[in-house]
């Protein structure tokens, strides 16, 4: 070895003089043929951070693809003295996901399930498999894996057997080590252990011997300190090597964190789903008032007993609107009691006992899946939701998952809320009531001189007082850094020195996760950087819920990596390149990792201008998905934005960047000339010029170029208009608008492609009794523009387009956009690119802004056509999904007969992002996530919606299906249609 490496050093950017430097070994790791080795500054970044407070740059990234690799990155680690630390989903709250020598990501490719026994109940599984793909696997079965921790769609086994996952429904299935039977582990000694069921498991062990001969020397000690409550992980769980449990090394491998050694498979037991389920919803003046209720509902036997609080239902509200929340029962706190059993008779019986035994002030049974889906997804959503407080700073993990006897629960939350108070803190606990666990965000003043002072002082008195009551640091996600440093408060300098004792037994030479656990780092060491200098608002987005601060606003992401899971089965969108790539650098997460280190100095000077954050930013489609997908509210389509505006500012830009990011430009100098229509449509027909014309645009010559229309809508309505004005026109009546005036925002591709869409328009809503009327002037909300990071240009669009709408909007009336990107724009993205008066008549218009189903939603003497005959699928835009919301168009076709279902995801075109060079693979990538197997599942005669045109080219130019637009579905339906 070069040198062992203590755990109190601090990761830092640099090596140190002990310290290999990454390409020295980078290049041994190569040599000894490991695969996936990555040190560049892009992934340096992106493996910094996990879902906590700290910030450790690792020298080397490793994606292996077999498990056997996994010794030699231990062997060459050893070698260098270079710590070495394991990542799953890098969920990880508590900083034991970062390293400063190699992190590993098992995630990218060791995720395979090896072997399925039905009879036995039982998997072998590779580490880096996510949970919820173990379940689809074992669903065939019957199966799942009974912990279910909120990061389930994301967080890896291997990741869960390091901390100890436990989740919701721990109460009814324990943690995840009441659920290991066996692990094939390489220890930091270089020794293979197969340990209980596991292949090729037996033989003796020198280390293991030494392991029986330490416990036995201090039994006492272990029965008297460890494994006191479920929920007691901190630390090692050394209770498991008793005599009297079997000398289960397995299980007191679970929860480790990766400091005793590599996870190379496990055995776990998978259960059995529960033929019914029912939610049993309590509401209590507080939520200590609920914790109190806690020792009263556990005789019932729930499987899960979580706490809600109504500050997090109330962002909910707030960021998605009032019908994201299903009625709950009064209160301002909430226990969700889940039963389950074979008898739905005898589990309506057992919910109205605990509302009962309970003393809630009120209850609610729910039987309704969907119902009860919608209330977990808050739940689940917690440590998001409640990472900004109302006054819109931010909340941050540290002291987040404490726990104490359930009987303690209630005096525990009390002197806790105290606590906070004391220190001038702000924070929303939640969790695992029935464990007696603890959630909690907290509004740390980093920012403030004091920031640190404060965080530890705090940190100090919080461990203090879980301790009295007999609790542990952490109730399911480890000490990591962030608690290491407490554990003094529960545990005796005996029990301490023990468990260092067990660390050298495995691993002498400190090199697996240093720091971790035993001989810890300082919980302020290594803190990541939550703000940095504010940049000037007048360069880009106002960020009005981030003060105008870009630095504040790419923090908000926490790192929770929802943006990882498949959310499209839930009707999300959120993150379609990395569904198409599952590569990190392609995650919300990963292009908020870089844009973090942007703004914190961490890629240079010229950080807007680096090959990371280009290649990070690559593949963002600016969906605007993660706007509303993602707890936190990352809106990864503005900092893309803003990124390309400050990268190409005054600089020679991409040439799609002309053609594409300026097309109303374009397309407007062509209306004036119809004549050329034709030349033009014929000029990207034409086999010999084509080729000429997508290499000038940046185009992909796979992609098939949209036909100009021979007539523009504009054009069409003017002509219409002066035949009504000439009393040419039957339905006349119908246009004088006993409802008022509406105002159609006119956007370049409804006027230019597809003005058949702005004529179903007009007749639907002059069936519903508007006037319609049209700007005088042609506008353009800007969206191409905005897209492709010409941030001055969006603004002078935006502004200008603003302007042209107010005096409607003050006269009373409503606008309408067809185009949903473009009335997302109108709602969001204006406000935010102008500032002063001009931003505030933003927001009128914004007020006034309607897609049509909301429109006709608010028509209460309109009925809908009937569709009882219309069945089909639908692709909600993605900006439509994020800004708007796609509830009331699913409302208006339910409403009208419709059998419409609405389809998740992305269809991947995504405006420019599918048409450029470079882009070709992960759009269509993207499409066959979901949009184009549903369209392959539909009858001849069912119906494909899709209100934005980049969607109903994707369908066009991919499955060769014409889609529809919303209006044309109606129109075509109504009387004389």
């Amino acid at each position: 070895m070069r040198g062992r490496r203590g755990g109190h050093e601090r990761g830092g950017d640099g090596p140190s003089r002990d310290e290999p430097a990454g390409d020295e070994l980078a290049g041994a790791l190569r040599r000894a043929g490991v695969s996936g080795v990555d040190d560049s500054a892009l992934a340096r970044s992106m493996y910094s951070s996990d879902a906590s407070l700290y910030r450790v740059p690792p020298r080397v990234v490793v994606t292996p693809r077999e498990a056997d690799e996994l010794p030699a990155v231990l062997e060459v680690c050893r070698e260098f003295g270079a710590p070495l630390t394991m990542r799953g989903g890098g969920t990880s709250i508590a900083g034991n996901a970062v390293g400063p020598g190699v992190v590993v990501d098992v995630s990218r490719h060791l995720n395979r399930v090896l072997e399925i026994d039905p009879e036995a109940g039982t998997a072998l599984v590779e580490p880096g498999i996510v949970q919820a793909r173990l379940h689809q696997v074992a669903a065939e079965h019957g199966l799942r894996f009974g912990p279910d921790p909120s990061t389930r769609t994301r967080a890896t086994l291997g990741g869960m057997i390091g901390n100890n996952a436990c989740g919701s429904r721990a109460l009814g299935y324990g943690r995840t080590s009441d659920n290991v039977l066996g692990l094939d582990v390489v220890t930091g000694t270089g020794e293979r252990l197969r340990l209980g069921d596991v292949p090729g498991g037996g033989g003796g062990s020198a280390l293991l011997e030494r392991l029986r001969s330490l416990v036995a020397g201090d039994l006492a000690l272990i029965r008297t300190e460890f494994g006191r409550f479920g929920r007691q992980v901190s630390g090692y769980s050394l209770e498991h090597l008793l005599p009297e449990k079997g000398f289960d090394v397995a299980r007191a491998l679970v929860g480790s964190e990766g400091t005793l050694a590599l996870t190379l498979a496990a055995r776990v037991r998978m259960v059995r789903e529960p033929e019914h389920r029912l939610l049993a919803v309590l509401g209590f003046g507080s939520m200590a008032e609920a914790a109190d209720a806690v020792p009263a509902i556990l005789p019932h036997g729930p499987v899960a007993c979580e706490g809600l609080d109504s500050r997090i239902t109330g962002v909910v509200r707030e960021r998605r609107g009032p019908g994201a929340v299903p009625p709950l029962p009064r209160g301002s706190g909430w226990l969700l009691v889940e039963l389950a059993g074979p008898e739905l008779g005898a589990l309506r019986e057992a919910a109205r006992a605990v509302a009962r035994d309970s003393g809630c002030a009120d209850s609610a049974v729910v039987e309704d899946t969907a119902l009860a889906d919608a209330l977990w997804r808050i739940r689940e959503d917690g440590s998001g939701l409640v990472a900004r407080t109302p006054e819109g700073e931010q909340a941050h993990a540290g002291w987040e998952d404490a726990a104490v006897p359930p009987e303690r629960l209630g005096a525990y939350l009390r002197e806790f809320e105290a606590l906070l108070a004391e220190h001038g803190l702000y924070g929303v606990p939640y969790g695992h009531f029935g464990d007696g666990c603890i959630h909690v965000r907290i509004d740390f003043p980093f920012g403030r001189p004091d920031g640190r002072r404060v965080f530890r002082g705090f940190l100090g008195e919080a461990a203090a007082l879980a301790a009295r009551h007999d609790g542990t640091m952490s109730g399911e996600h480890g000490d990591g850094r962030a608690r290491g440093e407490l554990l003094p408060h529960m545990y005796s300098a005996e029990a301490l020195a023990l468990c260092a004792r067990v660390k050298d037994v495995f691993d002498p030479d400190d090199v697996l996760n240093p720091g971790i656990i035993v001989r810890p780092a300082p919980v302020d060491d290594d803190l990541r950087p939550v703000r940095a200098v504010p940049y000037k608002r007048d360069l880009g987005f106002a960020y009005r819920d981030d003060r105008g601060d870009l630095s504040r606003a790419v923090h908000r992401c926490t790192g929770v990596g929802k943006c990882r899971a498949d959310n499209t089965g839930a009707g999300g969108v959120m993150c379609p390149s990395y569904l198409a790539t599952r590569e990190e650098k392609d995650s919300t997460r990963g292009r908020a990792r870089v844009l973090q280190e942007v703004v914190s100095g961490g890629l240079g000077p010229d950080g807007w201008r680096s090959a990371a954050l280009h290649d990070v930013l690559d593949l963002c489609l600016a969906c605007k998905g993660c706007a509303s997908d993602c707890p936190t509210g990352v809106d990864m389509a503005s900092y893309k934005a803003e990124a390309l505006h400050r990268r190409y500012r005054r600089r020679i830009r991409p040439r799609s960047h002309y053609a594409l990011g300026q097309l109303p430009r374009w397309t407007r100098l062509l209306a004036r000339a119809p004549a050329v229509t034709g030349a033009a449509n014929a000029a990207l027909r034409s086999a010999l010029l084509r080729p000429a014309v997508a290499w000038a645009a940046g185009v992909d010559r796979r992609r098939a170029l949209p036909a100009f229309a021979p007539v523009t809508f504009r054009r069409w309505f003017a002509d219409r208009r002066r035949e009504r004005e000439r009393g040419d026109g039957a339905g006349r009546a119908d246009g004088r608008g006993r409802n008022g005036e509406v105002v159609l925002f006119v956007d370049t591709f409804t006027d230019a492609f597809s003005p058949e869409v702005g004529k179903a328009t007009v007749r639907v809503l002059e069936h519903a009794g508007y006037r319609v009327t049209v700007t005088g002037r042609p506008v353009c909300c800007g969206i191409t523009w905005i897209s492709t990071g010409q941030l001055t240009g969006a603004r002078a669009q935006a502004r200008r387009t603003v302007r042209e709408l107010l005096p409607h909007v003050r006269r009373g009336a409503k606008v309408v956009g067809m185009e949903p990107s473009c009335t997302g724009v109108l709602r969001s993205d204006a406000e935010e690119l102008l500032r002063g008066a001009d931003a505030a008549a933003a927001r009128e218009v914004a007020a006034a802004t309607r897609t049509l189903a909301e429109l006709l939603d608010e028509t209460g003497d309109w009925t809908p056509p009937d569709l009882s005959g219309v069945a089909g699928i639908a692709q909600p835009h993605c900006h439509h999904h994020a800004v708007m919301g796609w509830t009331k168009d699913a409302a208006l076709l339910e409403r009208a007969g419709a059998r419409v279902r609405g389809l998740g995801g992305c269809c991947g075109l995504a405006g420019n992002f599918g048409v450029e060079k470079g882009h070709h693979e992960v759009s269509v990538a993207v499409a066959e996530h979901r949009l184009l197997p549903a369209v392959r599942e539909t009858g001849e005669g069912d119906v494909v919606l899709a209100d934005g045109f980049s969607c109903r080219t994707q369908l066009g130019d991919l499955a060769g299906r014409e889609g529809e637009h919303l209006a044309q579905l109606l129109a075509r339906h109504l009387p004389d249609g």
